[in-house]
């Protein structure tokens, strides 16, 4: 193909696939985030600014909570991308669930009033019980970040529950 022409490019199916099960989640459609960009291991979201996320009406900068929570968010769909929980392996999910163990946020600067936010998240290293992730929520620029976290998920099998089993 060249540049102007028609891609026959396939969709981004993981992308697709993320954006209807998370931004269909409360926690992402109340904040008014979306999912930009994912693959195996890493996800990409932003959050449009509004007065809906403000933490100090007086300087119009965003409530940290509203970024850990996304950081939190993101750091989650990398670890699942990263082990085929989310979207890619029907077996997997059904066998195999996880959850924060912890996080730390280091808050470097307030967030720009008006500006969006950006917040990737990366699946660091799998064990056989504890997934690392780490996450950067910006503005500008990647380089100039607004917080940096650093996060550990337990994985854990899922049992078939008593009402299944015949």
């Amino acid at each position: 193909l060249t540049p102007g022409s028609m891609t026959t490019e396939p969709p981004n199916l993981l992308l697709h696939s993320l954006m209807k099960a998370q931004d269909g989640t409360a926690f992402v459609r109340a904040l008014g985030a979306e999912i930009v960009a994912a693959e195996p291991g890493k996800s990409t979201m932003r959050l449009p600014y509004s007065r809906a996320i403000i933490g100090n009406p007086d300087t119009g900068v965003v409530h940290g909570g509203v970024i850990t929570g996304l950081l939190d968010h993101a750091c989650g769909m990398a670890v699942g991308t990263a082990l085929g929980v989310i979207v890619t392996d029907p077996a997997k999910r059904a066998s195999t669930s996880y959850a924060t163990l912890d996080l730390r946020i280091d808050y470097l600067k307030a967030a720009k009033p008006g500006s969006d936010i950006m917040v990737v998240g990366e699946c660091v290293k799998i064990t056989r019980q504890i997934v690392f992730a780490r996450g950067r929520a910006y503005q500008a620029s990647p380089d100039e970040p607004i917080a940096m976290a650093t996060g550990t998920f337990m994985l854990t099998e899922l049992r078939a529950s008593a009402d299944t089993k015949a």
